[in-house]
């Protein structure tokens, strides 16, 4: 568990809360308050699919699946039936948990890891043609627009308003997903419920023969992880008000969320935190390179693999230790 949350996670999730609540305030420019808000959304992604991928153990590769499901079913009734965002953003996150657990059910019987990948990659394909051609509702890859941001929030004489074109606000409902998510994860995985997806990963069946309803707690992880998933998808299309299919459930999307997780630390509770910021940030600044910034995100990718396979948060152990050569005794001669 110390190797996966760290000592003090509450007292680090704390300074985070404690440098994003003043971003609102400052004079920052909006487009860079705008990559901070993506930073804080796909770092609730990543973290919703390190839930399987890593604290799990299964090679899950259609988790942007969930986040289209989550987007587009928001969406969807939010604009054809009227429905508060406030309120549909919630419903695109249990319609994303049911997905996922329905998705789980054939997982349960494949043992082999490869073909895990290879089913929910299927999945995450067979969504996106789905919202593809369903172009009398969807508009298909023309882009389904007119999606209503979040409703204004009025404290006193002030609103606060939200979408794409009102940053602080968009930042602020943000943030607050962002630490009220990870505090929810961090009081359910600091348990029984975390222990028991850690022995799953580390010893299925030693956990089995103690008892643990191994297919129960697998559909229980791939509920909360989509839905987690579905959540941010949701925040996501009322920030944006435009969504693609490819946008959301394309090969882009798995890549660059896949590489967060990698590069920030698979398996640990802060990693995929960590390789949002650096990613979504080194994103926007490869923006010029058109077709290349998917080859150097790669690039970035093999590059972690060899120098800290187990990530930036894998690094922060290692700071200050001596090594073991030096703290060994001198034996006598």
């Amino acid at each position: 568990m110390l190797e996966v949350f760290g000592r003090r996670p509450y007292l680090v999730l704390l300074v985070m809360a404690l440098l994003l609540a003043p971003v609102p305030f400052l004079q920052l420019n909006d487009y860079i308050v705008h990559v901070l808000t993506l930073f804080l959304i796909f770092a609730v992604f990543a973290t919703g699919w390190n839930i399987t991928l890593g604290l799990l153990g299964l090679k899950t590769l259609g988790h942007h699946a969930f986040f289209a499901i989550g987007a587009y079913a928001s969406a969807l009734v939010s604009h054809y039936f009227g429905v508060s965002p406030w309120i549909t953003m919630w419903l695109g996150a249990l319609i994303a948990a049911v997905a996922g657990i329905i998705i789980g059910f054939p997982i349960l019987r494949i043992r082999s890891m490869p073909h895990v990948a290879i089913v929910t990659l299927a999945f995450a394909e067979i969504v996106r043609l789905v919202f593809a051609n369903l172009k009398d509702i969807t508009r298909g890859e023309l882009g389904f627009w007119g999606i209503p941001p979040f409703n204004p929030i009025g404290i006193g004489d002030t609103a606060i308003r939200f979408g794409l074109g009102n940053a602080a606000g968009s930042f602020a409902l943000a943030a607050v997903l962002f630490v009220g998510v990870h505090l929810i994860l961090l009081l359910l995985l600091r348990g029984r419920c975390g222990l028991t997806f850690l022995a799953i990963r580390d010893a299925e069946a030693a956990a089995e023969s103690l008892g643990v309803r191994l297919a129960a707690w697998k559909l229980f992880a791939f509920g909360i992880s989509a839905a987690v998933v579905g959540l941010s998808g949701a925040v996501y299309a009322h920030y944006l008000m435009i969504l693609t299919p490819t946008s959301v459930a394309g090969p882009e999307m798995l890549i660059s969320l896949l590489a967060m997780i990698i590069v920030g630390g698979v398996g640990r509770f802060f990693g995929p935190i960590y390789g949002a910021l650096l990613l979504t940030a080194t994103s926007e600044l490869l923006r010029d390179f058109g077709d290349y910034r998917m080859l150097l995100y790669g690039a970035l990718i093999i590059v972690f693999v060899f120098i800290a396979p187990a990530g930036i948060a894998g690094l922060k152990p290692r700071l200050g230790r001596k090594p073991a050569e030096a703290t060994k005794p001198v034996e006598a001669v």
